[in-house]
């Protein structure tokens, strides 16, 4: 059983039961999922950005990413439809919970000048999103072989119905929030 899953339903359920007055266990908020995303705006012009990117990000998540192709077309950004743009990889399950614990205790405390994470960007349904400016902080990647430092985003994706709910989640299972 993954560390933080066990963190959840031992510290983080009683917790939350008890702050919100929950009358039925399945009210209480989980992780659903984990979308890590990296958009590459440069892979119109090189391709092959796009293919060390999903190699970078496969690494990361410990599951195969997959490329993004465009939905519609953008002349201002000479964007066609079905060209690939981006990379991204849906963790479930005891991947999301690895992979959130190597997140919160090993590649958040790695960013140089960190005073926490924004409270502010949840998205009214308790779901949350991160971004990275540096992916190097995982330590799966040797800074030695990239050819460029990219950035990406993480939501986190919960049960919860409000704002708050998802904060306090969060909160309980060790998200470094800003004071």
């Amino acid at each position: 059983m993954p560390r933080l899953k066990d963190h959840y339903f031992q510290h983080c359920v009683p917790q939350l039961v008890e702050q919100f007055s929950y009358k039925n266990l399945h009210q209480v908020p989980k992780l659903v999922k984990a979308v890590l995303n990296i958009g590459m705006g440069e892979a119109i012009q090189n391709v092959k950005l796009l293919d060390s990117a999903a190699e970078e990000l496969t690494l990361i998540a410990g599951q195969k990413a997959m490329i993004n192709k465009a939905k519609r077309s953008i002349a201002a950004f000479k964007l066609r439809e079905g060209m690939p743009i981006g990379t991204s990889v849906t963790l479930r399950h005891d991947h999301m919970w690895y992979f959130l614990d190597k997140l919160l205790h090993i590649a958040l405390p790695r960013v140089r000048d960190f005073r926490g994470v924004s409270s502010k960007s949840f998205d009214g349904r308790g779901n949350y999103t991160l971004g990275i400016k540096e992916h190097i902080i995982f330590p799966e990647i040797d800074y030695d072989k990239i050819d460029r430092v990219k950035g990406m985003n993480i939501t986190i994706v919960t049960t919860a119905e409000t704002d708050e709910e998802g904060r306090a989640l969060l909160r309980l299972m060790g998200m470094p929030f800003k004071s």
